[in-house]
């Protein structure tokens, strides 16, 4: 199995080293990694490192944006250059642990499904603020009374998808509103989605969190707007 990694980049200069060394420690039995990174027009040096990293590691697969477009818009660009048999999402951040990748691939075999999700929420989280843990609480409330589903992290970063079914996709979100889509298009698909625990451990606005509120809000009209649109 080949597993593709897509990393969106942008103003994590100061951590994207540590995620990627994190992410190249992870032993996965069996299994090949493909990295997939886009710097979303970085403005503080993180473009400029990725070009270095990459020049080390020429078997990983780099994309550049001009001008900043959103998280949404660089999985959309990410998930074109895979080639693997599934996809993963790592932020470029360290609130997720790669060792998570484990328990979502040991799933995928377990439980015969075609999708698996990181649950924050049934495993451990700490320093998230009220606002996030209320807006994610809110956000997969109303997931599941659309969608008629049991989820408990909707918004969770670490969805793992066939790579046919995501290169497939036409996101239509630019930003952080493509959690919502891509779980609506899954869920549209007929496909089940099964969550694990896994860690996490969040990070402050000061510390380069970049999610607000208004976010929150984007996210809510997209999940409503998929339930009844393509």
């Amino acid at each position: 199995m080949k597993l593709s990694i897509v990393i969106p980049v942008y103003n994590e200069k100061d951590t994207l080293k540590k995620l990627l060394k994190k992410v190249e420690e992870v032993d996965l039995e069996g299994v090949e990694k493909e990295f997939v990174l886009v710097d979303d027009a970085s403005s503080d040096g993180s473009a400029e490192l990725l070009k270095e990293i990459q020049k080390e590691n020429p078997e990983y697969k780099t994309y550049f944006h001009l001008t900043n477009q959103g998280k949404g818009a660089s999985l959309r660009d990410a998930f074109q250059l895979t080639t693997g048999d599934y996809v993963i999402v790592q932020d470029a951040d360290l609130e997720y642990d790669p060792q998570d990748y484990k328990k979502l691939l040991r799933a995928l075999e377990e439980e015969h499904v075609d999708v698996v999700y990181g649950s924050r929420f049934s495993g451990s989280y700490k320093d998230m603020t009220g606002l996030h843990y209320i807006g994610n609480k809110a956000l997969t409330l109303l997931t599941n009374i659309l969608y008629g589903v049991m989820l408990t992290d909707m918004e969770t970063c670490y969805k793992l998808l066939p790579g046919d079914f995501v290169r497939s996709l036409k996101i239509k979100s630019n930003r952080f509103n493509f959690e919502p889509e891509i779980t609506a298009k899954i869920l549209k698909s007929g496909m089940k989605i099964v969550e694990v625990p896994i860690s996490y451990e969040g990070r402050s606005f000061e510390e380069g969190k970049k999610i607000t509120w208004r976010d929150g809000i984007s996210a809510l009209a997209t999940l409503i707007l998929f339930r009844f649109t393509d």
